[in-house]
């Protein structure tokens, strides 16, 4: 130790120098050496810390303050931590120390602003993150705060969060020193948190969250960030959550930050561009493959440039057993918030409401703790609760790393937990899925077929398996399937669902009312699947359904409804009737939901999709900026399929069950003719090869959604004659995933050995 310096830069650090430079400094100078963008950096070293004690004879004094303390009496806790903070900054740094410390500082550049980050080497462990526990001193200009910072870092080594934590974690006091990384500070127009690998499952799906500003509102949990999810095995964004950014925190003159309001036209505006998103992910994906474990890595951007400010490991990936059964609610309960499932379990409680830290006396044994966020100071209480639940936040905030680290159930991001939840109520919280229950929920544990199928190991398919959703209230279990988003969303059942007819909505001047509820019904499924596309198909109900309703008095008596007025002809017939419909799209489109596309049913001729693109132009709709597709399910639109592609549809879906209706004139719930009921008849098949065929030639996706869908043998022949797109039934995702992994696994094998003739034999 005597021969250690007391300044190290990062291009003299390596991985093994945490003794020196502690956890952060140790991986800084690392990833610079693998060529990561890290801002330049020295490292104020921990044995500089040491002499610090030794020379100014502070170190019995330091210790004896915190030998014997009881970490759980928080009084005790606090007044021992303050006392020892205070001696540690009482004493003026040895002047040698601090003109070296200044020196290094003038080595940057002139007027150079630096970030002044505590470095504990008992910090970002394999087992122990200690996130938080030290302080962090961001935009400091000059070499007198530089020095001011580093003794507020060294001191912040004994704050009560500090102690606590090293107490819990087994560490003694006496083993653990600081190091303090200066680094040019990036002062980033957008920064944040990724996780190289998903911090619960391990799965190779990197998380990244983001908003605007310097990172330390993602990270502190002050802000929801938007939530971004990249497939490292598809190299493809499979999710993405674009949150509302209240707030960013900018620097403040010439010394330290602030928190300031984000302007209206960027509080719902997308961080990340997917350029950023891949480059970000590929960085991750560097340095989790260099350290050989996944890492939790924070970033800035600046304009084009991507910077790495941090990496370490992860350390709340859990080992779960394939075909293991846990614990599950059947969600049939009320319930009284949504967030974010940032840690997975289920947990019932008292709620106690947290506005600050000075508060947490108040949290006993096994409560719900609810909070606008959490912050380090509160660890103590938080290792007491059995769940936790905040406003804001995100899967990279504090919150959701200690609540992960404690095996705590956490929902992050609820918006209005502290004003929706009172004091003492009894609620239960699912860390899975982000639900906040009213009362005690049992559990169920039983291990139903379908229960199997979500745990075993994920199949990855080129084709995209989606899943075909009629209620709301079958969002979650429909998300919980995996697909990869809904190719079929009937509003008819909405509908339906009101008891009355749009026309009596419109006769009784109650719009709104219509438009309410359809636009929240359909909330609810886009929401429960993120990120990912929700075809909708509008109105295709029959006159015979909304004849029993009231307002269908007026109905049409029609002797085959099923050919009658429905479909996009029933749309563009009644367009204020349609007009509803889109008022809700609209709305949700405003309101961020980009991913919603809709579908007309029913269309015939291209005209008839054409003239439904006007009245959504006339409406309001960007046409251009929305996905319109169409149904296919009457043969006359899988003929003229290059029509409707020259007319601007985006995607295109059979609706096997009316298509082989229409093609075969056979009415399957007719017992004289239903066995003649054949989705294989050569007909169907060549209508529906010739639609796949031009929609790929145009690039255009193609799709199925009616019952042929959720048939492994049909789905083979789909996608051996090129589908890229299935929906299937809730029921039916697993074993259609696992027949479209061996198609294409199959296809693959024969390509490869038409392609290698008896040349095989090379390979072995």
């Amino acid at each position: 130790m005597k021969d250690a310096p007391n300044i190290l830069w990062l291009k003299e650090i390596r991985k093994g120098d945490i003794p020196s430079v502690g956890g952060k400094g140790a991986s800084l100078g690392e990833m610079a050496s693998i060529g990561l963008p890290v801002p330049e950096a020295y490292v104020v070293t921990a044995q500089a810390f040491r002499r610090f004690l030794v020379e100014t004879a502070l170190e019995e004094s330091l210790y004896s303050i915190l030998e014997g303390l009881d970490v759980d009496d928080n009084n005790a806790l606090e007044s021992a931590a303050g006392k020892a903070k205070d001696l540690i900054l009482s004493v003026p740094m040895p002047g040698y120390m601090a003109e070296e410390i200044r020196s290094a500082y003038a080595g940057m550049g002139s007027d150079v602003v630096v970030a002044v980050r505590s470095s504990a080497t008992a910090e970002d462990l394999p087992d122990a993150s200690f996130a938080g526990q030290q302080e962090t001193y961001l935009n400091i200009l000059g070499g007198d705060d530089v020095i001011e910072a580093v003794q507020m870092c060294w001191a912040s080594l004994y704050g009560a969060r500090a102690v606590y934590y090293r107490s819990k974690q087994g560490f003694d006091d006496r083993s653990v020193n600081i190091a303090v990384v200066i680094q040019k500070l990036i002062f980033s127009e957008k920064a944040g948190v990724m996780f190289t690998s998903h911090p619960v499952s391990g799965e190779p799906l990197t998380i990244i969250e983001g908003s605007w500003g310097l990172g330390e509102a993602v990270v502190s949990g002050s802000v929801s960030p938007d939530n971004y999810v990249f497939d490292q095995t598809k190299q493809k964004i499979i999710d993405r959550i674009i949150a509302s950014k209240e707030i960013e925190i900018i620097p403040d003159g010439k010394k330290g930050t602030k928190e300031v309001s984000v302007p209206e036209d960027r509080k719902k505006k997308q961080v990340l561009s997917d350029g950023e998103i891949a480059r970000l992910a590929s960085l991750g994906k560097l340095s989790e493959d260099h350290y050989g474990t996944p890492q939790d890595v924070e970033w800035g951007i600046v304009g084009d440039n991507v910077y790495i400010l941090q990496s370490r490991p992860i350390t709340t990936i859990k080992t779960v057993s394939v075909g293991k059964i846990g614990s599950s609610l059947s969600g049939s309960e009320k319930i009284l918030l949504e967030g974010q499932g940032a840690s997975p379990g289920i947990a019932t409680g008292r709620v106690t409401i947290i506005k600050n830290v000075k508060e947490s006396g108040s949290i006993q044994e096994g409560d719900i703790l609810v909070a606008k966020m959490t912050n380090p100071d509160m660890v103590p209480a938080m290792r007491k609760v059995r769940g936790i639940i905040t406003d804001e936040g995100g899967m990279t905030c504090h919150a959701a790393i200690v609540s992960r680290e404690l095996g705590t159930p956490a929902v992050v991001g609820t918006k209005k937990a502290t004003s929706t939840l009172k004091n003492g109520q009894i609620v239960t919280i699912d860390g899975d899925k982000g639900i906040i229950y009213e009362g005690e929920v049992q559990k169920t544990h039983e291990a139903r077929s379908s229960d199997l199928q979500t745990v075993s190991a994920p199949i990855v398919t080129a084709t995209l398996i989606k899943v075909n959703v009629s209620l709301p209230e079958a969002a979650q279990r429909a998300a919980a399937t995996g697909a990869d988003g809904v190719g079929l969303l009937r509003i008819e059942h909405l509908i339906l669902g009101m008891n009355k007819t749009p026309q009596w909505f419109i006769t009784n001047n109650r719009e709104e009312e219509f438009i309410s509820e359809l636009y929240a019904g359909i909330k609810i499924i886009l929401d429960a699947f993120p990120g990912k596309p929700v075809w909708v198909r509008t109105l295709d109900a029959p006159t015979d359904e909304f004849r029993n309703m009231e307002g269908g008095e007026d109905e049409p008596h029609e002797h085959n409804p099923m050919l009658g007025w429905r479909g996009i002809r029933r749309d563009l017939g009644a367009p204020d009737q349609f007009r509803l419909q889109i008022e809700a799209f609209k709305r949700l489109w405003k309101a961020g939901y980009d991913n919603l596309g809709l579908m007309f049913p029913l269309v015939n001729h291209p005209r008839e999709f054409i003239q439904a693109k006007s009245l959504l132009r006339e409406w309001g709709v960007d046409v251009d900026a929305v996905t319109l597709g169409i149904m296919v399910e009457v043969p006359s639109s899988a003929i003229l399929i290059d029509d409707f592609i020259k007319a601007g549809i985006k995607f295109a879906s059979f609706g096997t069950n009316d298509l082989v209706q229409y093609t075969l004139a056979v009415d399957r719930n007719n017992e004289h003719v239903a066995s003649m009921y054949e989705p294989e008849h050569p007909a169907v098949l060549r209508l529906i090869d010739y639609a796949i065929g031009r929609c790929r030639a145009a690039g255009v996706e193609c799709s199925i959604c009616g019952q042929a869908g959720s048939d492994p043998k049909m789905v083979t022949w789909l996608i051996e004659h090129g589908i890229r797109s299935v929906s299937a039934n809730i029921d039916a995702i697993q074993k259609i995933r696992e027949a479209a992994a061996r198609t294409e696994q199959r296809m693959i094998l024969n390509m490869a050995y038409s392609k290698g003739g008896n040349e095989g034999d090379r390979f072995f």
